[in-house]
């Protein structure tokens, strides 16, 4: 098969690899539909992050099973399935608690821009659609197995809330469909881009702030009557992009942070007397798939829309360069 190999920072290549097998009773096999680049595949590409040589890549996926082990009876070759880019057996004592991507069996997904694809703990990870799903929303539902999960993940809203969005990249954006759905009636997207401050506000943003650091905290606390936003979603990673998520919130707020954290640091006495609440990880996506695969097949949303650049698979490394350079907020990959 052929597939997506990163070499060294700026060097991805596109090879041919192994087909891969059967290795567990509880693995699966897909032939990939759709597969894409993420915004933190851009970490180790840009060098901030360590390549230990040549590594396959790619953490998103929806396909085709092929392949089943012995022990996986949830889904059968022929169906199209949806799964996370955390495993879980969907079984642990982490998984009955809400949080399948800390599965006392975990592995994280990390070769999936490729034709075929091996799933560990399948019987817990993957979620059939039933009929196969229209091509049109193959997008959405690969957004579903990462950043429209990851955005909801992030969105602690309730309904009538305003809500702040840091980030205007693929989660980001999600972010703001997360919490369009939980009812906020106010939802501020922070972003410097007019092209993705025109997708925000279709997705249900209702302000735009361009600043940043504190004078976007600035422009917030105007926007809230000097309180602050009820939640606020952090999408971003970074420590500019935490302190301003933090100071954004409101007393007895909260942010959820789901950028993957580079050069992060929370003052501790900072956060004890503003009592905000913090919580974030790796987005337990496995919970949420039946929910939102059924809102983009009903059509109630349409996250695959984060998708502006569509790629051959063989032009991986566009894709890359696309996003690195801000060209591109996601690209899709067709096998």
């Amino acid at each position: 098969m052929r597939g997506a190999v990163l070499h060294a920072p700026g060097d991805v290549r596109f090879e041919t690899l192994d087909d891969p097998k059967i290795l567990h009773p509880t693995d699966a096999i897909i032939r990939t539909a759709v597969t894409c680049v993420c915004g933190s595949d851009l970490w180790p590409y840009r060098g901030l992050e360590p390549v230990a040589g040549p590594h396959p890549m790619g953490h998103e996926y929806v396909g085709f099973v092929e392949e089943v082990g012995a022990e996986v009876a949830s889904v059968r070759p022929g169906q199209f399935v949806v799964g996370s880019f955390a495993t879980s057996d969907n079984t642990c004592a982490n998984c009955r608690n809400g949080f399948p991507s800390n599965c006392l069996h975990r592995e994280f997904m990390s070769t999936c821009q490729a034709d075929y694809v091996r799933i560990p703990n399948a019987q817990g990870t993957l979620v059939a659609t039933g009929e196969h799903p229209d091509g049109e929303l193959w997008p959405g539902l690969l957004a579903v197995s990462d950043v429209m999960g990851t955005g909801w993940w992030a969105a602690e809203v309730r309904p009538g809330s305003t809500a702040v969005v840091v980030g205007d990249g693929a989660v980001g954006l999600c972010a703001v469909i997360a919490a369009k759905e939980m009812g906020a009636e106010r939802i501020i997207a922070m972003s410097r881009h007019a092209s993705r401050q025109e997708l925000a506000r279709e997705f249900g943003a209702t302000d735009i702030v361009t600043e940043r650091g504190d004078e976007g905290v600035a422009r917030i606390k105007d926007l809230t009557g000097g309180i602050g936003a009820d939640s606020v979603l952090e999408c971003v990673g970074t420590a500019q992009a935490m302190r301003q998520a933090l100071h954004a919130a409101r007393p007895g707020g909260s942010v959820g942070f789901v950028g993957v954290p580079h050069d992060v640091a929370v003052d501790g006495q900072e956060l004890f007397f503003s009592h905000v609440g913090l919580r974030g990880g790796p987005a337990p996506v496995r919970r949420y798939l039946p929910d939102l695969i059924d809102r983009v097949l009903s059509r109630r949303i349409d996250p695959g829309r984060v998708f502006d650049l569509a790629l051959p698979l063989d032009q991986v490394a566009e894709g890359y360069r696309a996003m690195d350079e801000r060209r591109a907020v996601k690209a899709l990959l067709r096998p």
